[in-house]
Protein backbone atom coordinates (compact mmCIF):
# COMPACT_ATOMS: atom_id res chain seq x y z
CA UNK A 1 0.00 0.00 0.00
CA UNK A 2 2.85 2.41 0.87
CA UNK A 3 4.51 1.62 -2.46
CA UNK A 4 1.33 2.35 -4.41
CA UNK A 5 0.91 5.61 -2.51
CA UNK A 6 4.46 6.68 -3.30
CA UNK A 7 3.96 5.80 -6.97
CA UNK A 8 0.94 8.09 -7.14
CA UNK A 9 2.76 10.88 -5.31
CA UNK A 10 3.83 13.56 -7.85
CA UNK A 11 5.95 16.70 -7.72
CA UNK A 12 2.73 18.71 -7.66
CA UNK A 13 1.62 16.83 -4.55
CA UNK A 14 4.99 17.49 -2.95
CA UNK A 15 4.77 21.20 -3.75
CA UNK A 16 1.26 21.48 -2.33
CA UNK A 17 2.23 19.68 0.86
CA UNK A 18 5.22 21.99 1.25
CA UNK A 19 2.95 25.01 0.80
CA UNK A 20 0.49 23.63 3.35
CA UNK A 21 3.26 22.83 5.81
CA UNK A 22 4.76 26.32 5.45
CA UNK A 23 1.37 27.93 6.12
CA UNK A 24 0.82 25.78 9.21
CA UNK A 25 4.31 26.63 10.49
CA UNK A 26 3.64 30.35 9.97
CA UNK A 27 0.33 30.05 11.82
CA UNK A 28 1.95 28.28 14.78
CA UNK A 29 4.83 30.77 15.02
CA UNK A 30 2.49 33.77 14.75
CA UNK A 31 0.05 32.37 17.32
CA UNK A 32 2.80 31.66 19.85
CA UNK A 33 4.27 35.15 19.35
CA UNK A 34 0.85 36.81 19.77
CA UNK A 35 -0.01 34.90 22.95
CA UNK A 36 3.42 35.49 24.47
CA UNK A 37 3.17 39.23 23.82
CA UNK A 38 0.07 39.37 26.04
CA UNK A 39 -1.48 42.38 24.29
CA UNK A 40 -4.98 40.91 24.42
CA UNK A 41 -7.00 40.04 27.49
CA UNK A 42 -9.46 37.18 27.96
CA UNK A 43 -12.30 39.59 27.21
CA UNK A 44 -10.77 40.45 23.82
CA UNK A 45 -10.54 36.78 22.87
CA UNK A 46 -14.09 36.18 24.13
CA UNK A 47 -15.37 39.04 21.96
CA UNK A 48 -13.50 37.66 18.94
CA UNK A 49 -14.98 34.19 19.45
CA UNK A 50 -18.57 35.40 19.96
CA UNK A 51 -18.41 37.65 16.91
CA UNK A 52 -16.93 34.77 14.91
CA UNK A 53 -19.74 32.43 15.92
CA UNK A 54 -22.37 35.03 15.01
CA UNK A 55 -20.76 35.75 11.65
CA UNK A 56 -20.22 32.04 11.02
CA UNK A 57 -23.87 31.33 11.78
CA UNK A 58 -24.88 33.65 8.94
CA UNK A 59 -22.37 32.01 6.61
CA UNK A 60 -23.76 28.60 7.59
CA UNK A 61 -27.34 29.58 6.75
CA UNK A 62 -26.29 30.81 3.30
CA UNK A 63 -24.03 27.78 2.76
CA UNK A 64 -26.97 25.46 3.36
CA UNK A 65 -28.63 26.85 0.23
CA UNK A 66 -25.55 26.04 -1.84
CA UNK A 67 -25.23 22.55 -0.41
CA UNK A 68 -28.94 21.70 -0.76
CA UNK A 69 -29.02 22.61 -4.45
CA UNK A 70 -25.72 20.87 -5.11
CA UNK A 71 -26.95 17.76 -3.33
CA UNK A 72 -30.00 17.59 -5.62
CA UNK A 73 -28.78 18.95 -8.97
CA UNK A 74 -24.97 18.62 -8.72
CA UNK A 75 -24.65 22.27 -9.72
CA UNK A 76 -23.33 25.38 -7.93
CA UNK A 77 -26.06 28.00 -7.79
CA UNK A 78 -23.92 31.14 -7.89
CA UNK A 79 -27.08 33.26 -8.04
CA UNK A 80 -27.81 32.18 -4.46
CA UNK A 81 -25.87 35.20 -3.19
CA UNK A 82 -28.42 37.44 -4.90
CA UNK A 83 -31.26 35.43 -3.36
CA UNK A 84 -29.67 36.37 -0.02
CA UNK A 85 -29.35 40.01 -1.08
CA UNK A 86 -32.93 40.29 -2.36
CA UNK A 87 -34.42 39.30 0.98
CA UNK A 88 -32.27 41.62 3.06
CA UNK A 89 -32.67 44.56 0.68
CA UNK A 90 -36.47 44.22 0.41
CA UNK A 91 -36.78 43.73 4.17
CA UNK A 92 -35.09 47.11 4.63
CA UNK A 93 -38.11 49.01 3.30
CA UNK A 94 -40.60 47.50 5.73
CA UNK A 95 -38.06 47.82 8.56
CA UNK A 96 -37.53 51.50 7.75
CA UNK A 97 -41.27 52.12 7.49
CA UNK A 98 -41.99 50.49 10.86
CA UNK A 99 -39.05 52.32 12.46
CA UNK A 100 -40.26 55.72 11.29
CA UNK A 101 -43.77 55.05 12.62
CA UNK A 102 -42.37 53.83 15.96
CA UNK A 103 -44.05 50.44 15.56
CA UNK A 104 -40.73 48.55 15.51
CA UNK A 105 -39.67 49.88 18.91
CA UNK A 106 -43.13 49.48 20.47
CA UNK A 107 -43.61 45.92 19.15
CA UNK A 108 -40.11 44.57 18.39
CA UNK A 109 -41.12 40.89 18.20
CA UNK A 110 -43.98 41.47 15.76
CA UNK A 111 -41.86 43.93 13.80
CA UNK A 112 -38.92 41.54 13.46
CA UNK A 113 -41.24 38.70 12.46
CA UNK A 114 -42.73 40.93 9.76
CA UNK A 115 -39.25 41.80 8.45
CA UNK A 116 -38.29 38.11 8.37
CA UNK A 117 -41.57 37.23 6.61
CA UNK A 118 -41.05 39.84 3.87
CA UNK A 119 -37.40 38.90 3.37
CA UNK A 120 -38.07 35.16 3.24
CA UNK A 121 -41.03 35.61 0.87
CA UNK A 122 -38.93 37.75 -1.48
CA UNK A 123 -35.99 35.33 -1.46
CA UNK A 124 -38.26 32.34 -2.05
CA UNK A 125 -40.01 34.09 -4.95
CA UNK A 126 -36.69 34.95 -6.60
CA UNK A 127 -35.36 31.41 -6.11
CA UNK A 128 -38.47 29.74 -7.54
CA UNK A 129 -38.38 31.99 -10.60
CA UNK A 130 -34.68 31.19 -11.04
CA UNK A 131 -35.34 27.47 -10.92
CA UNK A 132 -38.30 27.62 -13.28
CA UNK A 133 -36.89 30.04 -15.87
CA UNK A 134 -33.12 29.63 -15.76
CA UNK A 135 -32.33 26.12 -14.48
CA UNK A 136 -35.15 23.72 -15.32
CA UNK A 137 -34.78 23.98 -19.11
CA UNK A 138 -31.06 23.14 -18.72
CA UNK A 139 -31.41 20.22 -16.35
CA UNK A 140 -30.13 17.64 -18.85
CA UNK A 141 -27.40 19.91 -20.23
CA UNK A 142 -23.67 19.50 -19.50
CA UNK A 143 -22.71 20.86 -16.08
CA UNK A 144 -20.88 23.86 -17.51
CA UNK A 145 -24.08 25.24 -19.08
CA UNK A 146 -26.14 25.75 -15.89
CA UNK A 147 -22.99 27.03 -14.14
CA UNK A 148 -22.57 29.80 -16.72
CA UNK A 149 -26.32 30.44 -16.53
CA UNK A 150 -26.10 30.82 -12.74
CA UNK A 151 -23.33 33.40 -13.07
CA UNK A 152 -25.37 35.30 -15.65
CA UNK A 153 -28.46 35.13 -13.43
CA UNK A 154 -26.40 36.53 -10.56
CA UNK A 155 -25.41 39.62 -12.57
CA UNK A 156 -28.97 39.98 -13.89
CA UNK A 157 -30.40 40.03 -10.35
CA UNK A 158 -27.74 42.42 -9.06
CA UNK A 159 -28.49 45.05 -11.65
CA UNK A 160 -32.24 44.45 -11.57
CA UNK A 161 -32.28 45.30 -7.86
CA UNK A 162 -29.93 48.19 -8.51
CA UNK A 163 -32.47 49.57 -10.95
CA UNK A 164 -35.41 48.91 -8.62
CA UNK A 165 -33.93 50.05 -5.30
CA UNK A 166 -31.02 52.32 -6.28
CA UNK A 167 -27.26 51.95 -5.97
CA UNK A 168 -26.75 53.77 -2.66
CA UNK A 169 -26.11 52.05 0.66
CA UNK A 170 -29.14 51.81 2.94
CA UNK A 171 -28.76 51.80 6.73
CA UNK A 172 -30.95 49.27 8.51
CA UNK A 173 -32.78 50.96 11.42
CA UNK A 174 -31.72 50.23 14.97
CA UNK A 175 -34.07 48.21 17.15
CA UNK A 176 -34.10 49.49 20.73
CA UNK A 177 -34.77 46.00 22.10
CA UNK A 178 -31.55 44.74 20.46
CA UNK A 179 -29.40 47.67 21.54
CA UNK A 180 -26.82 47.11 24.27
CA UNK A 181 -25.29 44.01 25.79
CA UNK A 182 -25.72 41.50 28.59
CA UNK A 183 -23.07 40.91 31.20
CA UNK A 184 -22.03 37.31 31.77
CA UNK A 185 -20.36 38.12 35.03
CA UNK A 186 -17.06 39.84 35.50
CA UNK A 187 -15.56 41.37 32.38
CA UNK A 188 -17.38 39.27 29.78
CA UNK A 189 -20.28 40.84 27.86
CA UNK A 190 -22.22 39.72 24.80
CA UNK A 191 -24.16 41.95 22.43
CA UNK A 192 -27.92 41.34 22.26
CA UNK A 193 -27.87 41.31 18.47
CA UNK A 194 -25.20 38.60 18.53
CA UNK A 195 -27.40 36.47 20.79
CA UNK A 196 -30.32 36.92 18.37
CA UNK A 197 -28.18 35.95 15.38
CA UNK A 198 -26.70 32.85 17.04
CA UNK A 199 -29.98 31.59 18.52
CA UNK A 200 -32.04 32.28 15.39
CA UNK A 201 -29.46 30.64 13.12
CA UNK A 202 -29.25 27.61 15.41
CA UNK A 203 -33.04 27.21 15.35
CA UNK A 204 -33.17 27.50 11.55
CA UNK A 205 -30.36 24.97 11.12
CA UNK A 206 -31.89 22.53 13.58
CA UNK A 207 -35.29 22.89 11.90
CA UNK A 208 -33.78 22.17 8.47
CA UNK A 209 -31.88 19.13 9.73
CA UNK A 210 -35.00 17.67 11.36
CA UNK A 211 -37.06 18.41 8.26
CA UNK A 212 -34.62 16.60 5.97
CA UNK A 213 -34.18 13.65 8.33
CA UNK A 214 -37.71 13.13 9.70
CA UNK A 215 -40.29 14.27 7.14
CA UNK A 216 -41.60 12.53 4.05
CA UNK A 217 -40.45 15.41 1.84
CA UNK A 218 -37.00 15.23 3.41
CA UNK A 219 -36.75 11.53 2.63
CA UNK A 220 -37.84 12.24 -0.94
CA UNK A 221 -35.13 14.92 -1.20
CA UNK A 222 -32.51 12.41 -0.10
CA UNK A 223 -33.83 9.89 -2.61
CA UNK A 224 -33.69 12.41 -5.47
CA UNK A 225 -30.18 13.35 -4.39
CA UNK A 226 -29.08 9.73 -4.78
CA UNK A 227 -30.69 9.06 -8.16
CA UNK A 228 -33.34 11.17 -9.87
CA UNK A 229 -34.44 8.58 -12.41
CA UNK A 230 -34.87 5.82 -9.83
CA UNK A 231 -36.70 8.20 -7.51
CA UNK A 232 -39.08 9.08 -10.35
CA UNK A 233 -39.73 5.38 -10.99
CA UNK A 234 -40.62 5.01 -7.30
CA UNK A 235 -43.35 7.62 -7.68
CA UNK A 236 -41.52 10.75 -6.44
CA UNK A 237 -42.33 13.99 -8.26
CA UNK A 238 -38.74 15.07 -8.97
CA UNK A 239 -39.67 18.55 -10.24
CA UNK A 240 -41.70 19.28 -7.13
CA UNK A 241 -38.90 18.10 -4.85
CA UNK A 242 -36.36 20.29 -6.65
CA UNK A 243 -38.65 23.31 -6.28
CA UNK A 244 -39.04 22.58 -2.55
CA UNK A 245 -35.27 22.33 -2.24
CA UNK A 246 -34.88 25.78 -3.77
CA UNK A 247 -37.59 27.09 -1.44
CA UNK A 248 -35.83 25.73 1.63
CA UNK A 249 -32.46 27.15 0.62
CA UNK A 250 -33.99 30.52 -0.27
CA UNK A 251 -35.91 30.74 3.01
CA UNK A 252 -32.67 30.22 4.93
CA UNK A 253 -30.90 32.79 2.74
CA UNK A 254 -33.67 35.34 3.34
CA UNK A 255 -33.44 34.81 7.09
CA UNK A 256 -29.64 35.06 6.90
CA UNK A 257 -30.00 38.35 4.99
CA UNK A 258 -32.04 39.93 7.78
CA UNK A 259 -29.66 38.67 10.48
CA UNK A 260 -26.68 39.97 8.49
CA UNK A 261 -28.34 43.37 7.99
CA UNK A 262 -29.29 43.67 11.67
CA UNK A 263 -25.71 42.85 12.68
CA UNK A 264 -23.86 45.03 10.14
CA UNK A 265 -26.70 47.53 9.54
CA UNK A 266 -26.05 48.21 5.87
CA UNK A 267 -27.50 46.85 2.63
CA UNK A 268 -26.98 47.52 -1.06
CA UNK A 269 -27.46 45.74 -4.38
CA UNK A 270 -23.92 44.29 -4.25
CA UNK A 271 -24.07 43.05 -0.64
CA UNK A 272 -24.53 39.39 -1.57
CA UNK A 273 -21.23 38.93 -3.39
CA UNK A 274 -18.72 38.66 -0.52
CA UNK A 275 -20.99 36.74 1.92
CA UNK A 276 -21.98 34.48 -0.97
CA UNK A 277 -18.37 33.65 -1.81
CA UNK A 278 -17.62 33.09 1.89
CA UNK A 279 -20.68 30.84 2.25
CA UNK A 280 -19.65 28.82 -0.79
CA UNK A 281 -16.21 28.49 0.78
CA UNK A 282 -17.90 27.29 3.98
CA UNK A 283 -19.87 24.68 2.03
CA UNK A 284 -16.68 23.40 0.42
CA UNK A 285 -14.89 23.39 3.78
CA UNK A 286 -17.57 21.24 5.36
CA UNK A 287 -18.05 19.01 2.32
CA UNK A 288 -20.31 20.26 -0.46
CA UNK A 289 -23.61 18.38 -0.47
CA UNK A 290 -23.33 17.59 3.26
CA UNK A 291 -25.82 19.52 5.44
CA UNK A 292 -24.00 19.16 8.79
CA UNK A 293 -20.79 19.93 6.90
CA UNK A 294 -22.18 23.25 5.65
CA UNK A 295 -23.16 24.19 9.21
CA UNK A 296 -19.74 23.25 10.57
CA UNK A 297 -17.91 24.92 7.68
CA UNK A 298 -19.77 28.19 8.25
CA UNK A 299 -18.91 28.25 11.95
CA UNK A 300 -15.27 27.37 11.24
CA UNK A 301 -14.98 30.11 8.64
CA UNK A 302 -16.57 32.73 10.88
CA UNK A 303 -14.28 31.85 13.79
CA UNK A 304 -11.13 31.85 11.67
CA UNK A 305 -12.08 35.20 10.12
CA UNK A 306 -12.65 36.75 13.53
CA UNK A 307 -9.89 35.17 15.63
CA UNK A 308 -7.34 34.32 12.92
CA UNK A 309 -6.04 37.75 11.82
CA UNK A 310 -5.19 38.80 15.37
CA UNK A 311 -3.99 35.42 16.60
CA UNK A 312 -1.92 34.46 13.57
CA UNK A 313 -0.60 37.81 12.33
CA UNK A 314 -0.40 40.31 15.19
CA UNK A 315 2.61 38.57 16.73
CA UNK A 316 4.44 38.78 13.39
CA UNK A 317 4.38 42.57 13.49
CA UNK A 318 1.82 43.08 10.72
CA UNK A 319 0.31 46.56 11.32
CA UNK A 320 -3.31 45.94 10.25
CA UNK A 321 -3.95 42.18 10.53
CA UNK A 322 -7.74 42.45 10.32
CA UNK A 323 -7.43 43.81 6.78
CA UNK A 324 -6.17 40.33 5.86
CA UNK A 325 -9.20 38.44 7.20
CA UNK A 326 -10.22 37.37 3.68
CA UNK A 327 -6.71 36.02 3.12
CA UNK A 328 -7.05 34.00 6.33
CA UNK A 329 -10.42 32.61 5.23
CA UNK A 330 -9.30 31.46 1.80
CA UNK A 331 -5.97 30.19 3.11
CA UNK A 332 -7.93 27.90 5.40
CA UNK A 333 -9.84 26.65 2.35
CA UNK A 334 -6.54 25.92 0.59
CA UNK A 335 -5.30 23.93 3.60
CA UNK A 336 -8.47 21.86 3.77
CA UNK A 337 -8.35 21.15 0.03
CA UNK A 338 -4.70 20.10 0.28
CA UNK A 339 -5.09 17.73 3.21
CA UNK A 340 -8.76 16.72 2.85
CA UNK A 341 -10.12 17.53 -0.63
CA UNK A 342 -13.65 16.30 0.14
CA UNK A 343 -14.04 18.73 3.04
CA UNK A 344 -14.13 18.33 6.81
CA UNK A 345 -17.04 15.88 6.86
CA UNK A 346 -16.66 14.75 3.26
CA UNK A 347 -18.92 15.12 0.24
CA UNK A 348 -21.77 12.63 0.23
CA UNK A 349 -22.03 11.02 -3.17
CA UNK A 350 -23.76 7.97 -4.46
CA UNK A 351 -21.40 5.24 -5.59
CA UNK A 352 -22.30 5.76 -9.23
CA UNK A 353 -21.44 9.48 -8.98
CA UNK A 354 -18.28 9.21 -6.92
Amino acid sequence: MLRRTLERFTLTDLFMWLVGGSIILLVVVGSVATLRAGNYTARHWFDFVVFGIAQGSVYALIALGYTLVYGILRMINFAHSEVFMSGAFTGYFIANSMSRSGFLDRNPIIGLLAIFAVAITTSVTVAVLLERIAYRPLRRSPRLVPLITAIGASFFLQYTFRGLYGSQNRAYPEVDALDGAWSLGGEFVIQKIQVLVIVAAALFMFGLYMFVQRTRTGKAMRAVSEDKDTAALMGIDVDAIIVRTFILGAALAGAAGVLYALMFRQVNFFMGFIPGIKAFTAAVLGGIGNIPGAMLGGLFLGLFESVGPTLFLDGLGIPAPYQLKDVIAFTMLVLVLIYRPTGILGERLATAKA
